[in-house]
């Protein structure tokens, strides 16, 4: 990552997540816990469709500041896409593989990012992008 850093582009990610209505947007703070990764950004589409359309979105957004993953999983069947950029890894799911995985559940020592910091101005009531 060239010039942004990695909390940037866990925020960058989820934003562009909640452009293609992506819903349950979290960013878990993983930096202190594990080597693998600084953050995790995890988000739920309703379909194949919507969850391709929300990869495409982070992929072009991210693109535009000259990042690009070293690798993307799972875009062919859409229900668990994992895009790897190194110190953020994006997983975008469709509810029933995001309920039977339970990453939030696996990393529950992991700190959320405050909605507000991912998504300034924003009322978390009226959208679904907030945290389970």
């Amino acid at each position: 990552m060239e010039d942004m850093e990695s909390k940037e582009l866990a925020i960058l990610s989820a934003k562009a997540m909640d452009a293609r209505k992506g819903t349950k947007i979290t960013v878990l703070k993983l930096e202190d816990l594990t080597v693998l990764t600084d953050y995790f950004v995890v988000g739920t589409g309703a379909s194949r469709i919507q969850t391709r359309a929300m990869a495409d979105n982070i992929e072009d957004e991210l693109a535009k500041a000259g990042i690009r993953p070293s690798r993307i999983e799972g875009l062919q069947e859409g229900r668990w896409i994992l895009m790897d950029y190194g110190h953020v890894i994006i997983h975008i799911f469709q509810e029933d593989e995001r309920s039977f995985y339970g990453l939030e559940r696996l990393w529950a020592d992991a700190p959320a990012l405050p909605f507000e910091e991912v998504f300034p101005g924003r009322d978390p009531d009226d959208m679904e992008a907030s945290a389970e």
